[in-house]
């Protein structure tokens, strides 16, 4: 997701720096960074990218899109970023992803934020961004708008990226969370597509559970959804996902990388924990995908 908003803004005019590793760094300081989109084409523009962030200082704007897993270490190596003045926009899955990031970088610099790009890294320095949906999502997680989040929208829609600023992004960060924990916990439980879960009554009735204890831990956290939008989302779900498609969880598993469970059932069953909410189904995801969270087992 870094390369792929990042790619964006590099092509749109705008002063970014990468911050990577490994390969992909040496790969994109030789060659630049080349974007294959569905939605915009292949590009390929000159970048600047770097393994250190205290060589690039304190900036306006911070784009935060490593993995869950890597949102605590990332978070303390992007220090050097955040000055006073600094806003941090996050596209982790998660639900309590603003607040991690506010312990350690500073109270009040954390915008909610997400997205429904889908991507991955193709080779070193090439980024692939599949399916309809290129946009950002983000708003003030108190509610509302803000003078800084509105002038935020208006230079990255003048870099070319979309954009959709929300009055009301917990909620939409809580819908979100419903699908992602079940759409990543039971396709990966079960190990398949979409297609063959929804063509199981079983375990499309274990989806629609999952979305519906993760509803009821939304309306315990007074996060405004409506009555009834596990159903609605499980009904645009299986009106509309690709029967071929695999959730990032299933992705994951198969490819044998670390997952984020913890951030989705995981924290799932914390909350229900927390709130007196029964979570048994998201416990039974949770517990079957545990083994498996830091990769391959022996």
């Amino acid at each position: 997701m870094g390369g792929y908003f990042g790619g964006l803004l590099a092509r749109g005019g705008a002063d970014v720096t990468l911050i990577a590793r490994g390969a992909h760094l040496a790969a994109m300081r030789e060659r630049g960074l080349t974007v294959r989109s569905e939605l915009y084409g292949e590009f390929t523009v000159p970048v600047r990218a770097t393994d250190d962030p205290i060589e690039v200082g304190a900036v306006d704007l911070v784009l935060f899109c490593v993995k869950g897993y890597d949102l605590e270490a990332g978070a303390r190596l992007s220090a050097p970023l955040v000055g006073p003045e600094t806003t941090v926009i996050p596209v982790q899955n998660g639900i309590d992803i603003v607040e991690r990031l506010e312990g350690i970088l500073g109270e009040g610099q954390v915008l909610g934020g997400m997205t429904y790009v889908g991507g991955k890294i193709e080779a070193p320095g090439v980024v692939a961004q599949g399916g309809p949906m290129g946009e950002l999502i983000f708003g003030e997680l108190a509610g509302g708008t803000s003078e800084r989040a509105e002038r935020i929208a208006d230079f990255l829609r003048g870099s070319g990226i979309g954009v959709e600023l929300l009055s009301d992004i917990r909620s939409r960060l809580w819908e979100k969370f419903t699908v992602i924990c079940a759409t990543g916990g039971v396709l990966a439980v079960a190990r398949l597509p979409f297609g063959a879960v929804f063509a199981s009554p079983e375990a499309s009735e274990l989806m629609r559970g999952v979305m519906g204890e993760v509803e009821n831990l939304a309306r315990a956290s007074n996060a405004g959804l409506a009555e009834g939008t596990a159903e609605r989302l499980f009904d645009f779900l299986k009106a509309n996902m690709d029967p071929e498609g695999r959730s990032s969880q299933l992705q994951d598993l198969e490819a044998g990388r670390r997952l984020e469970l913890e951030f989705l059932n995981g924290t799932a069953v914390r909350l229900g924990r927390e709130l007196g909410v029964p979570t048994p189904l998201n416990f039974a995801i949770y517990a079957a995908l545990k083994p498996h969270v830091d990769g391959p087992v022996d």
